[in-house]
C-alpha cells in the first residue's frame, strides 16, 4: 500500500524545507518583516523583566545544591526532621591565656549568659550553662559561681573536660580555650536572614572583646552568609566588568564607539531578560544560577559580534545596509539557531544528575541560551536599522590583530595539513586516557570564602579541641522508653563504642556516655532530665524510638577519607547485627552526594557531546560534517580534563559543570565556520581548498574577537572569593584557549588534508534561498554543486 501523497510531501519537506537553524532564524526574518509589531514585543517582555530585577536576592543555602539529590540527601533530612541537627548552629570561640584567672572567667560567663539571653537563641551550650546532677537531687551549675583563685577556676574546667562527654569537645586541654555553642531560632533566622542574626550576635559580643579576651564567631550560617556576601559581590563584578571589557574589546575590533556600543546594547538586554526571568520562575538566584548572568553575557557578546562583523561585511561589500541587515539574519541566523540549540542540549543534559541545585542551573542556562538568541533575532536586527535611520556610517576594517593569527594559519593548513591533522587526531585519542582515569574531588574549603575569618576560627577550634563538625548515627530502639531501657542502652553502646574507635576518645557523646554519672548513682532518666529538654532531644526522641549518637571531626578533612571512615562504620555496625543503623551529616551528605553527582555530570557530558555532535550531522544532513567538528571540540574538552588529572585537582562539581557548557560555546565557532565553508561550496561555486581559505579570512577575526571577548568575560570569575566559582573561571577559559586552537588550526587542517573525504559536501541537492518548494516538487529550483543552502544569503561580489 502507497504512502498518502500528503505524507511524502511532509517527508519531503522536513528533508529539503528546512536550514540548519531548522527555521528558528524565522524569528529574525518575522522581525525585519513586522518591525514595528515586534519592537511592541520587545518593549512589552522587556518591561516584564525588568520589574523582577527589584527583587533579586541570592539565596545562600547550600542545601538547595543537593536538595533531592539521592539517598544520602533523604538520610540527612529524615535526621534533620526527627533531631535537628548541629549544622545551623553557631560556634563561639573564646580564648585567654588568663582563662583561669576568675576575674577573666566571670567575664566569660557574663558573655554566656548575654548569649542564651539572645533573641536568636533557643539554646546555649557552654560550661556555663551546663548543669550536672547532685547527690541531694536536682541539678547545679557544672562552673560554680564565686570562684576564688586560679587554681579552682582551673580544677573545675579539668574535672569538666576530662569526666564530661559534651564538655570534652568544648575546653581546650591546656585550659586557655572554649568552645559556646549557641542554636539558633530558626523561624526567626527564616523571617529575618542570617546576615541579621549574625550581626546582632556580633554585637552581643563586642562588649566583652578586650586585651585579655579573643572572640571569634564561626559555624555554617557564617559561612554561608559569607559565601552569600562573596557571591553577591561577584555577581556585581562580572555584570560590569564583564560589559566594560566586552565594550572595550568591541571598541578595538571595530574602531567605533558607535559601534562598540550597537555590539554592547544586545547582551545587556539579554542579561537583563535573563536576570528577569530567573527571578521570575525561582525567586532567586542560588549559587550556581547566578553564574549563568555572566554566560549569557559573554555568549551574547560574541554572538553580537558575529552578526555585526558580517553585516559590516556585506555593507562594505557594497549592499545596501538595510538589506545588509536581511542577508545577516538569513547567513547568520541559522548558524546562531543551531548554536543556540547545542547550548541549550549542554544545559539540559544536566538535568539527568539528580539534585535540585543542578536542575535549577540547567534550566536557568537552558532558558538564558534561547533569551539570548531571541534578543540576538529581534532585538539586534531593530537596533541595527535604527542606527542607520540615524546615520550610523560603517567603521573601517577591523583591527589587524584580530586578523594576525589567519596568515600563519593557513600557511600550516595549506602546507601541513595532514600531519597536523593526524597529530590532532592522535593527540585527542591520547587525552581519552586520563578522561577515563580521572576521580571525583569534593572539598569543603572551597565552598567557603577566601580569608574568611570563620574558616579560620574553625581551623582554630579544630586544632584547639580537635573539631566540632558533627557526624550523626541514627540508631532505632526496641523498647520506646524515653529514659533508655537497657536493651536499647546496650544497643547505643555498641554504636558509641564502634564510632569512638574511629574519632577517638572522648569524641563521641550519646546516652550512653552518661556513664561516670550513672556510675555515682543517677539514674538515666536523672541525667537525661539535667540536660535539658532541648540537649536530651539531641540523645533520643520523646517517644523513645530513635536515639542519636553524635561524633565530633575536624571541620577540615579529605573527601577521601570521610568516605573510608564512613564505610569502616557502616561495615562494622552490620557486623555487629545493628543493619538499621544509618549515618549521616552535612558533610556525609556534601561528600557522598557530590561524588555522585560528579559521575553523573561527567555521564552528562559524554552524552552531550555525541548527542550535539549528531545535532550538527543532522543539522548540516552530514555525517562527514559531524566528523570534521568532531576533533576540535573534543580536544578543548579532554585537554581540561587531562589538565585537571595531571595537577590532582580532580572532578569537582563546578569542573564537570564548566567543561559541559565550555563545550556547548566552543561549538559555536566551528558550526560558524562549517556553516561558511559550506555556504562557499554551495552557494559561491568556489573549490575546496578556496572555501577552506576564504572562511579564514572571512570570519576568522570574529572568531578571535569572540574568544578574546569569551576569554575575558570569564576571566573576571578567576577573581571570585569562592575557590569554586574561581576554578569555574579558570577552566572556562583553559577550555575556550584550547578552543581558538582547534577552530583556527587542526579544523582547517582537517578539511585540508581530507580533501577528497569533504569534496562531496559541495554537490549536495539543496533548495536555494531565493526559490521555494512546492508540495509537488519539494526540491523547488534545486541545483547541483553551486545550490546554496537555506537561509543563507548569496555573497554580494
Amino acid at each position: 500500500m502507497s504512502s498518502p501523497s500528503w505524507f511524502k510531501r511532509f517527508l519531503a519537506r522536513l528533508t529539503y524545507d528546512r536550514s540548519i537553524g531548522f527555521g528558528l532564524e524565522q524569528i529574525g526574518l518575522t522581525t525585519v518583516r513586522y518591525p514595528r509589531l515586534m519592537a511592541l514585543a520587545v518593549l512589552i517582555f522587556s518591561v516584564l523583566c525588568f520589574t523582577q530585577i527589584p527583587r533579586a536576592n541570592v539565596d545562600g543555602d547550600l542545601l538547595r545544591v543537593y536538595a533531592h539529590s539521592g539517598h544520602y540527601y533523604d538520610a540527612y533530612e529524615h535526621l534533620s526532621e526527627t533531631f535537628g541537627t548541629f549544622e545551623n548552629d553557631l560556634y563561639i570561640l573564646v580564648n585567654s591565656p588568663k582563662l583561669a584567672e576568675p576575674e577573666v572567667i566571670e567575664q566569660v560567663r557574663n558573655l554566656a549568659f548575654e548569649l542564651e539571653l539572645n533573641e536568636y537563641a533557643v539554646g546555649t551550650m557552654s560550661p556555663f550553662t551546663l548543669r550536672k546532677p547532685s547527690p541531694g537531687g536536682g541539678s547545679v551549675p557544672a562552673v560554680p559561681e564565686g570562684l576564688q583563685t586560679a587554681d579552682e577556676v582551673a580544677f573545675a574546667l579539668m574535672d569538666l573536660q576530662q569526666n564530661d562527654p559534651m564538655m570534652r569537645n568544648l575546653i581546650t586541654p591546656d585550659l586557655d580555650g572554649v568552645v559556646m555553642i549557641m542554636f539558633p531560632n530558626q523561624d526567626l533566622v527564616k523571617e529575618r536572614g542570617a546576615k541579621a542574626m549574625i550581626e546582632n550576635l556580633r554585637a552581643t559580643i563586642a562588649p566583652f572583646q578586650n586585651a585579655d579576651l579573643s572572640i571569634e564567631i564561626t559555624g555554617p550560617p557564617v559561612w554561608t552568609t559569607e559565601m552569600l556576601n562573596a557571591a553577591v559581590d561577584d555577581q556585581v563584578k562580572f555584570t560590569v566588568y564583564g560589559f566594560a571589557l566586552g565594550s572595550i574589546i568591541a571598541l578595538l575590533a571595530l574602531r567605533s564607539i558607535a559601534g562598540a556600543l550597537i555590539v554592547a546594547a544586545t547582551p545587556f538586554l539579554a542579561v537583563m531578560w535573563s536576570m528577569g526571568m530567573i527571578l521570575l520562575f525561582f525567586g532567586s538566584f542560588s549559587f550556581l544560577t547566578i553564574i549563568v548572568t555572566t554566560l549569557v553575557l559573554v555568549i551574547s557578546f560574541a554572538e553580537s559580534m558575529f552578526f555585526t562583523f558580517n553585516w559590516l561585511a556585506y555593507w562594505r561589500d557594497g549592499m545596501e545596509p538595510n538589506k545588509a541587515v536581511d542577508a545577516t539574519i538569513k547567513l547568520v541566523g541559522p548558524a546562531t539557531a543551531l548554536t543556540m540549540l547545542i547550548s541549550m542540549v549542554s544545559f539540559a543534559s544536566l538535568s539527568l544528575t539528580p539534585g535540585q541545585g543542578v536542575r535549577e542551573f540547567s534550566m536557568a542556562g537552558a532558558m538564558g541560551s534561547f533569551l539570548l538568541f531571541a534578543c540576538s533575532m529581534t532585538f539586534q536586527p531593530l537596533l541595527l536599522k535604527l542606527a542607520i535611520r540615524m546615520g550610523f556610517k560603517a567603521p573601517p576594517k577591523s583591527s589587524v590583530v584580530l586578523t594576525a593569527p589567519l596568515p600563519l594559519s593557513w600557511f600550516l593548513a595549506s602546507r601541513f595539513g595532514r600531519p597536523i591533522a593526524i597529530a590532532g587526531i592522535v593527540a585527542t585519542g591520547l587525552l581519552l586516557i586520563p578522561y577515563f582515569l580521572i576521580q571525583p574531588r569534593f572539598s569543603f574549603e572551597d565552598f567557603v570564602a577566601n580569608e574568611s575569618t570563620a574558616l579560620t576560627a574553625a581551623e582554630n577550634i579544630d586544632e584547639g579541641v580537635g573539631g566540632v563538625a558533627p557526624l550523626y548515627i541514627r540508631v532505632p530502639l526496641i523498647e520506646h522508653n524515653p529514659d533508655v531501657g537497657e536493651v536499647d542502652f546496650a544497643r547505643i553502646q555498641v554504636v558509641h563504642d564502634i564510632l569512638e574507635k574511629e574519632l577517638g576518645e572522648n569524641k563521641v557523646i550519646s546516652a550512653a556516655s552518661m556513664s561516670n554519672y550513672t556510675d555515682a548513682g543517677f539514674t538515666r532518666g536523672e541525667v537525661l532530665e539535667a540536660v535539658g529538654p532541648f540537649m536530651r532531644r539531641r540523645f533520643v526522641t520523646d517517644d523513645g524510638s530513635q536515639a542519636l549518637v553524635t561524633g565530633f571531626m575536624p571541620t577540615i578533612i579529605e573527601s577521601d577519607k570521610l568516605k573510608d571512615l564512613v564505610a569502616r562504620v557502616e561495615s562494622e555496625l552490620v557486623s555487629a547485627g545493628i543493619t538499621d543503623a544509618e549515618v549521616g551529616g552535612f558533610r556525609v551528605l556534601t561528600t557522598f552526594a557530590t561524588d555522585n553527582i560528579v559521575r553523573g555530570l561527567q555521564l552528562d557530558l559524554t552524552l552531550s557531546v555525541l548527542v550535539n555532535l549528531a545535532l550538527i550531522g543532522f543539522a548540516f544532513q552530514s555525517f562527514r560534517v559531524a566528523l570534521a567538528s568532531a576533533i576540535p571540540n573534543l580536544f578543548p574538552i579532554l585537554g581540561t580534563e587531562a589538565w585537571l588529572w595531571w595537577s590532582g585537582s580532580g572532578l569537582q562539581l563546578t569542573t564537570v559543570i564548566a567543561l559541559t557548557i565550555a563545550f556547548g560555546i566552543a561549538v559555536d565557532d566551528t558550526v560558524h565556520f562549517l556553516s561558511h565553508y559550506l555556504h562557499g561550496r554551495r552557494e559561491e561555486g568556489r573549490t575546496h581548498e578556496d572555501a577552506v581559505q576564504h572562511t579564514l579570512l572571512r570570519i576568522g577575526g570574529a572568531i578571535v574577537a569572540t574568544t578574546i571577548i569569551l576569554c575575558a568575560g570569564t576571566a573576571i570569575i578567576m577573581f571570585s572569593e569562592l575557590p569554586q566559582v574561581a576554578l569555574f573561571g579558570s577552566l572556562f577559559v583553559v577550555t575556550l584557549a584550547l578552543a581558538i586552537l582547534g577552530d583556527l588550526f587542526i579544523l582547517p587542517a582537517l578539511l585540508m588534508a581530507g580533501g577528497k573525504f569533504f569534496h562531496p559536501l559541495g554537490k549536495i541537492r539543496v533548495r536555494t534561498a531565493d526559490h521555494d518548494a512546492t508540495p509537488d516538487d519539494p526540491t523547488g529550483d534545486t541545483v547541483t554543486g553551486e545550490g546554496g543552502t537555506e537561509g543563507e544569503a548569496p555573497r554580494p561580489a
